[in-house]
């Protein structure tokens, strides 16, 4: 990626070096500039010659040679100019011509017009000095040689001729000296301008490769960076965020509330509150509902109103790493749970059971009796359940028809809760094929219908609980959803659905989600949580993708 150019400047010249002229691509630069000064001289000589008859300071004593010669001059700086445009042209070849025809041009409109008082001369400062660029050091010395005897020659032609007075000798030796000192000094600002461009040009190509490589960086991230304007347009936005907010490119100029409505609301509140109020924007499922993201907001710069850096993080990866830690811990709890607590509960729940037996007791001793038994029970759950997760059974995935799986299930659900038909549904698009371990599936799928059907019984409305399969139309990946039409999910508890012993109801162990998705993450596949739009929660089983694992099917 760094650049191969050398600067000039990083090595010492020689003395062959430094009488060697100016790259090509400097000097036809130079030359074109002067080029077109020369025809904006040749052009205003010729305009003043034709309007003015006997102008005073040009064309005193030969106006028609002037004349003539100012739409020679005119001509030759527009066939210059062309020359110059014609990458074929050898400025080798050119550059000699092209002074000397500018050294004959301006001495004769010096001869015809006031001579050397009349300012006509000093234009060879520039052409001698522009033409040294380009010419070695002995032919621009050369150069300027001739141009100062032709000066002095024209100035002892008027002067025999009794048009000029001795003292303009010392004008044009002054004027021919000046040619000299600047074919002199161009040699040096040549050097300086090859070099300024040379490193120019180099740092050019730095900036070029870093920004090479910060895009690829950028776009190679695990993480997903979106960089949105103060017009909430989006500006950058990488691969990996390109997938989940479901961008159809990476153009920067596109509007983020089309892009993603989700993630615009969420940076208007962020505006709105200046930066203040809650430290995390809340989580949003992304564009394939494949999983949730976690949004963080940095302002690029002093005003939160102004452009912003948008990270967007996979809130099941975050999770996972926590989760991992906690499982650690439960593992090395788990067996002292079994011996510390089990025995005693069900000491506990035994002695519980032979009180209910004696015949001395009464309604009030039984109340108390009930409380002991269904918090024992409960205890006993919590117990397999952090066993269950102690263990972690080695997953068995087989390949599963989930036309053929549903009905089964629904049949075996609905028999077993004794729900009425219709309660339970089944909806899809196309039947669809997935890899799970049947077993884990089952238990995922029975404690989110059963979840379903306590939540809805304990609302005011029926029961009513549709599992619905098929593709997600981005990436083709499979999905099953268990929706409900129950009271939902509160907002300040969604973010927490899937975290240990977190229960939304009393009763609860607030450990059958978080086993679910663990079993779903065993599998391959993630379980994410959306609420219903039209009441009631959704959640998406989306199986791992099939192209990653029909080929290593068993034969």
């Amino acid at each position: 990626m760094a650049a191969e150019k050398i600067l000039p400047g990083d090595v010492k010249a020689s003395p062959n070096e430094a009488s060697r002229p100016i790259s090509a691509d400097t000097s036809r630069r130079v030359l074109r500039l002067v080029g077109v000064f020369r025809l904006l001289v040749g052009m205003s000589l010729l305009a003043v010659a034709a309007i003015y008859q006997d102008p005073p300071l040009l064309g005193s004593r030969f106006p028609t040679l002037f004349l003539s010669v100012a739409a020679a001059y005119s001509m030759m700086a527009g066939l210059i100019l062309y020359a110059l445009s014609r990458a074929s042209v050898t400025l080798s070849r050119l550059v000699p011509l092209q002074v000397a025809g500018d050294i004959l041009a301006v001495v004769t409109l010096m001869y015809a017009g006031t001579g050397v008082n009349g300012g006509i001369g000093a234009l060879l400062v520039v052409f001698v000095g522009a033409a040294s660029l380009r010419l070695k050091g002995r032919e621009a010395f050369f150069a300027a040689a001739i141009a100062a005897l032709a000066i002095l020659a024209q100035q002892l032609l008027s002067y025999t001729q009794g048009a000029t007075a001795a003292e303009e000798f010392i004008a044009a030796g002054v004027l021919g000296a000046i040619i000299f000192v600047i074919a002199s000094a161009a040699h040096p600002l040549a050097r300086r301008i090859e070099e300024s461009e040379a490193l120019a040009q180099q740092r050019g190509i730095d900036l070029a490769n870093l920004a090479q490589l910060n895009d690829y960086i950028i776009q190679n991230l695990r993480e997903s960076i979106v960089v949105v304007d103060e017009s909430n347009r989006i500006r950058l936005i990488n691969q990996s965020a390109a997938e989940h907010l479901g961008a159809p490119n990476r153009d920067p100029g596109q509007e983020l509330a089309q892009v993603s409505p989700q993630l615009y609301n969420i940076l208007l509140v962020w505006r709105e509150n200046k930066g203040k109020g809650r430290s995390s924007p809340p989580a949003f499922v992304a564009a394939d509902g494949s999983m949730q993201i976690n949004t963080y907001i940095a302002p690029l710069g002093q005003q939160e109103q102004g452009p912003v850096l948008l990270f967007l993080e996979d809130a099941g990866r975050i999770a996972e790493q926590v989760q991992q830690s906690k499982l650690a811990a439960l593992g090395r709890l788990s067996a002292s749970i079994a011996h510390e607590i089990r025995n005693p509960v069900g000491a506990m729940s035994h002695a519980g059971q032979l009180l209910e037996e004696s015949p001395s007791i009464g309604e009030q001793e039984k109340r108390f009796l009930d409380i002991i038994r269904n918090n024992s029970r409960r205890i006993s759950d919590i117990i397999e359940s952090v066993l269950q997760l102690s263990r972690r059974e080695v997953t068995n995935p087989q390949s599963l028809q989930l036309r053929t799986w549903t009905q089964e299930f629904v049949q075996e659900f609905s028999s077993t809760l004794e729900l009425f038909e219709g309660q339970i549904m089944i909806s899809f698009a196309e039947d669809v094929k997935v890899r799970m371990d049947p077993g884990q599936l089952h238990q995922v799928v029975w404690n989110l219908c059963d979840n379903a059907v306590k939540y809805a019984s304990e609302a005011a409305g029926g029961i009513a609980v549709e599992l619905r399969y098929g593709r997600i139309s981005s990436n083709r990946r499979p999905y099953l959803e268990i929706i409900d039409r129950g009271p939902g999910i509160a907002e300040s508890f969604r973010y927490q659905v899937f975290e240990p012993f977190a229960t939304g109801r009393s009763g609860g162990t607030g450990l059958g989600l978080f086993i679910s998705r663990e079993l779903c993450e065993c599998n391959g596949a993630a379980l994410v949580f959306e609420p219903n739009p039209e009441g009631g929660s959704i959640f998406r089983i989306v199986f791992a993708d099939p192209a990653r694992w029909a080929d290593r099917r068993p034969g």
